[in-house]
């Protein structure tokens, strides 16, 4: 059964489905997309078949652009509390023609049905910040990772250099919530968006929390001034 917070999380998600890819390019000044990008290099073997997993897939970017750029035996499977998000995801991956790589399901990342060792990427897009009980879905996802596989995590974050760190706040209290507010209709989630990124650990207690978890050759690499992160993380041998 799912927390307050979960349950708080998918309502809303599901409240902004709608407008969800057209705000987050908008918002994010297309940088979103060079972002995932990057990750890629984490992520994919190029000359080997992988079993990935991307948690909080939302509308399915991030698993669309691993399918995409992977090796065509790749399979990707989705996961999201959101039936909101999955569905504008369905549609994407159908359109793309990518239906046979992706599948999409319905769950909480915290208890999965999957068998120990089932997979030899995890991903979460964006999402981690969200979850309610931080420390159990990074041990559940241990136990679904298969010797020597990898947590690859990308979320927003705040910028260490003072004036950008500024700029960026004024951007993203105020900027930001305004017009996701007055273009989705829903300003409470804008509001609550930027919030949860102010409120999310920093790098170096965050890869902590990681090896605390269980992961080993934790890592950290900086996006655009620090305003985007990546987490890397592997399962032992």
């Amino acid at each position: 059964m799912n927390g307050p917070k979960t349950n708080n999380i998918e309502q809303m998600f599901n409240s902004i489905a709608a407008d969800y890819d057209k705000l987050n390019h908008i918002l994010s000044l297309g940088t979103d997309k060079s972002w995932r990008k990057k990750a890629l290099k984490e992520i994919i073997v190029r000359d080997s078949r992988q079993e990935i997993l991307d948690i909080a897939c939302g509308t399915g970017d991030f698993s669309i652009e691993m399918a995409t750029h992977s090796n065509p035996g790749t399979a990707i499977t989705g996961l999201d509390l959101s039936e909101g998000m999955l569905s504008v995801m369905r549609g994407k991956v159908q359109r793309i023609g990518l239906s046979d790589r992706i599948t999409i399901l319905q769950g909480n990342c915290e208890k999965m049905d999957f068998d120990d060792n089932s997979f030899d990427r995890v991903t979460i897009g964006f999402g981690i910040r969200n979850f309610e009980h931080r420390e159990k879905a990074l041990e559940e996802i241990l136990r679904v990772l298969r010797p020597s596989g990898k947590l690859v995590i990308l979320e927003l974050s705040v910028p260490t250099i003072p004036v950008i760190r500024a700029l960026y706040k004024l951007y993203f209290l105020h900027v930001l919530p305004f017009v996701g507010g007055v273009i989705s209709g829903k300003k409470g989630a804008y509001r609550y968006l930027p919030a949860s990124v102010l409120k999310f650990p920093g790098k170096n207690e965050w890869m902590r929390t990681m090896s605390e978890c269980g992961y080993v050759k934790v890592r950290h690499k900086a996006f655009s001034l620090g305003i985007c992160r990546m987490y890397a993380g592997e399962k032992i041998s």
